[in-house]
């Protein structure tokens, strides 16, 4: 604890070093706990929250097949589960911790499982949702965390990755539980909660490991907030809990023989090469986010500065830390600031319960109820400004352009159930780039190759093999369909203009095309099948 003495922000009787004294209506830890009556209502609230959230996120929920992530994470959960349909093609062991397809993997022992697979993200988004409650309570009262909870369950951003099989999702959920966990040590100065915060935190990295950035914002919190207790000698207990949980990770690469497996990916993502610009975030990700929710949110920090506390504190390192991170780490992905979200409706909901009416306009109108009534229109405003894109979104099944982490691939599962129906066991299949090879050995049960998998360790994901002559591959009859997809086509003219040399060199014959309808109803083809020989 800091040293006694007044601040010029400090509330007349309170004491730098100590924590605001609770509400009438909260209890010792500084809880806005609803008033009997008032129990029901709440109850009822979060139910309708979380039966939107649930629609918007389930809804034609099936429309889309796997994209290449999802295809990966799902086929781990069947190997785990020991589904020899996916066995040999897909190793448990890659890159990312298991926690999350070990807990898929019972519903993955046998054939395709896929909607069993979104459904569990879908129910753990749903829990997210309601997660964000009890957190915004803690923090700034009952309404901010009904608030809260609404934004989130109607955020494009949220909805989009939580229809997903991605880590993300998920570790967002265990995110949140630390956020809250770490909330209530600083309201109780309680060991327990303390040594719970770093177990959640544990758990969050061991669903993805990227979320060790985590860790920066809990630390540069209590670094830049001298009235909150630092505990060192807690801190001693609470990092080997931490560690122990998330050794889980190593060892049991360790115990399977495959520690080298999470050594190679780790050197290949520090000395990998930029896959997206640097205006990459800022280009995608607000708007996902949602406009009004960040005017929000800043707005709300601008007009209530001279209220600040720990808890904006709280909040802005545990969105400035993530933002900073990936901004500067050369690998860039749609779904990587996911973490921010939870943080940032927070502040946004704050905004809306204290947004300021000009007291002009309530003496002109000489109605005590104005006030409420347009911080309940704003609220509206922004909830609805959230829920038109997500809903055009989950409802919009096909289209001709793709973003890695913001849904399914068009045509992907036809192509791959295809393969499976209509070429003999055994076939091998080259395709552009990895993405659409993991599609096809999850839906096709066919062995792929990416042509643009580079052969150099140091330019290429360890996880896949490359082909170290296609052209003599083709020659020798080890190769036998080539698929064109027009997503890594988008992404890459080389590779894709060498795929398509091979498929004239080498006599290829179109065999199978998957088509998306464009805006004005044309057919486009996304993907084509060739069947080619020496």
């Amino acid at each position: 604890m800091s040293a006694t003495g007044t601040s010029p922000t400090t509330p007349p009787g309170q004491r730098v070093g100590t924590l605001p004294a609770p509400r009438a209506d909260a209890d010792p830890a500084g809880v806005d706990r609803p008033a009997p009556r008032h129990r029901a209502a709440v109850l009822g609230l979060l139910t309708a929250i979380a039966a939107l959230a649930a629609v918007v996120r389930a809804w034609q929920l099936d429309a889309l097949g796997f994209n290449s992530d999802e295809a990966v994470y799902a086929g781990q959960a069947a190997s785990l589960a020991g589904n020899p349909r996916y066995a040999d093609l897909f190793p448990v062991f890659r890159a990312h911790p298991m926690l999350f397809q070990a807990l898929l993997s019972p519903f993955f022992r046998a054939g395709e499982a896929d909607v069993a697979g979104r459904v569990v993200v879908v129910v753990l988004g749903v829990a997210t949702v309601l997660a964000v409650y009890p957190l915004g309570a803690r923090l700034y009262g009952r309404r901010v965390g009904l608030i809260a909870a609404l934004l989130l369950a109607v955020m494009p951003y949220h909805v989009v990755v939580t229809r997903q099989v991605l880590l993300d999702g998920p570790m967002v959920l265990f995110a949140t539980l630390t956020l809250y966990c770490l909330v209530r040590f600083v309201q109780t100065q309680r060991l327990a909660w303390y040594l719970a915060t770093a177990a959640m935190l544990g758990l969050t990295m061991l669903t993805k490991e990227t979320s060790v950035v985590l860790a920066g914002g809990v630390y540069a919190f209590l670094a830049l907030t001298p009235m909150v207790r630092r505990p060192i000698r807690a801190t001693l207990v609470a990092l080997p809990v931490l560690a122990a949980i998330f050794a889980v990770h190593p060892l049991s690469q360790a115990l399977a023989g495959r520690s080298s497996t999470g050594r190679n990916y780790l050197v290949w993502q520090l000395f990998r090469r930029p896959n997206h610009p640097m205006d990459f975030y800022l280009d995608n990700v607000p708007t996902a986010v949602g406009p009004l929710v960040l005017v929000a949110a800043l707005g709300g920090l601008w007009w209530a500065r001279r209220r600040r506390s720990w808890r904006e504190t709280l909040l802005l390192s545990w969105i400035a830390v993530p933002v900073v991170f990936f901004q500067l780490w050369p690998v860039k992905g749609f779904q990587y600031l996911l973490p921010v979200a939870v943080p940032v409706v927070l502040l946004a909901a704050r905004a809306l319960v204290t947004l300021p009416v000009p007291t002009r306009l309530v003496r002109r109108t000489r109605s005590v109820r104005l006030v409420p009534a347009v911080r309940l229109a704003a609220v509206a405003v922004v909830a609805v400004s959230l829920l038109w894109p997500a809903w055009n979104t989950v409802t919009h099944a096909g289209r001709t352009t793709f973003l890695a982490g913001s849904g399914g691939v068009p045509g992907g599962r036809e192509a791959g159930r295809w393969l499976a129906a209509n070429t003999p066991e055994g076939s091998v299949v080259l395709t552009v780039g990895p993405s659409m090879a993991n599609i096809v050995r999850y839906y096709g049960s066919r062995q792929s190759y990416g042509l643009s998998v580079s052969p150099n360790p140091l330019h290429r994901n360890p996880s896949y093999t490359p082909l170290q002559n296609p052209d003599a591959s083709m020659r020798a009859n080890d190769l036998h369909y080539v698929v064109w997809d027009s997503f890594s086509a988008r992404r890459s003219t080389y590779f894709s203009e060498r795929l398509l040399t091979l498929v004239r060199r080498y006599h290829g014959r179109v065999v199978h095309t998957e088509y998306v309808d464009a805006p004005d109803r044309t057919p486009v083809p996304v993907i084509i099948i060739y069947e080619v020989r020496p």
